[in-house]
């Protein structure tokens, strides 16, 4: 295996992203890099889970996945590598791997100790270069999971919200926006319904395509991330419709 994907908020401005795969470069020269995405909202640990977990499953087995959404850099968090059937997974244990983790099953969970792995630190504050990049490039030559460090058996959790069903309806939220201002909700799944409610404005049907909604009011469709997304054609649904983080998604049920 020498493939590994990349997953950060470090953005493009300042050579952060250059320097890991320097690293990686330096300790396996095979190794393909590819960018998943650097402009994860600083420190938005929910955000970066939700791409990975979006975009994880269209690479080839035996990837190397290194996300670092990390604002716990240099504290006492976990650096921490997982292996499952398919994939490893390279990051700090804060809960970035949750989403992922409830579709892959680990297999081995090690947190990272071995510091003959790692570059030698003059501080903390980087752990993307000195320790996850590096640890990343070994996997990718095949150096065993277990000689990095000491099995765990679990891992940070993220709270993320669970839709409800409260008095007839099921009730979502939206978690993330994308850079089209479309509301990624929590909602993997719409059982038969009479009517969705976002706001103040009812919805009676499902869109296939992003130029089949209404451009006076939000519309729902099965989106890329795997949940049911609000939009309107052609703009921003988050500017156009006032819509913020946590705003509800009510789904009257049939029955």
């Amino acid at each position: 295996m020498h493939l590994i994907a990349l997953l950060t908020d470090f953005g493009l401005e300042d050579g952060f992203v250059g320097t890991v795969k320097g690293v990686i470069k330096s300790i396996n020269s095979r190794a393909d890099i590819v960018d998943i995405s650097h402009n994860i909202t600083p420190f938005d640990i929910m955000e970066g889970a939700l791409v990975l977990r979006a975009s994880y499953s269209y690479f080839p087995e035996g990837t190397v996945f290194v996300a670092v959404v990390d604002p716990g850099v240099g504290t006492e968090r976990r650096p921490v590598a997982v292996k499952t059937s398919r994939y490893y997974f390279v990051a700090p244990d804060n809960g970035i791997l949750s989403p992922v983790l409830k579709k892959e099953k680990p297999e081995k969970i090690i947190h990272l100790t071995e510091e003959r792995f790692f570059l030698q630190r003059i501080n903390e504050t980087f752990h993307g270069r000195d320790i996850f990049a590096p640890v990343a490039a070994h996997l990718s030559r095949g150096v065993p999971i277990e000689e990095m460090g000491r099995e765990i058996s679990s891992l940070v959790e993220l709270d993320i919200p669970v839709p409800q069903k409260e008095g007839g309806y099921l009730v979502g939220q939206i978690i993330k926006f994308d850079r089209f201002g479309n509301g990624i909700t929590n909602i993997e799944e719409i059982p038969p319904f009479e009517e969705i409610v976002i706001k103040n404005y009812r919805i009676d049907r499902i869109c296939r395509n992003f130029l089949e909604g209404d451009s006076d009011r939000p519309n729902i469709i099965r989106g890329s991330f795997g949940f049911y997304e609000v939009f309107v054609p052609r703009a921003s649904a988050k500017e156009k419709f006032g819509l913020k983080l946590g705003d509800l998604i009510k789904i009257k049920l049939k029955g």
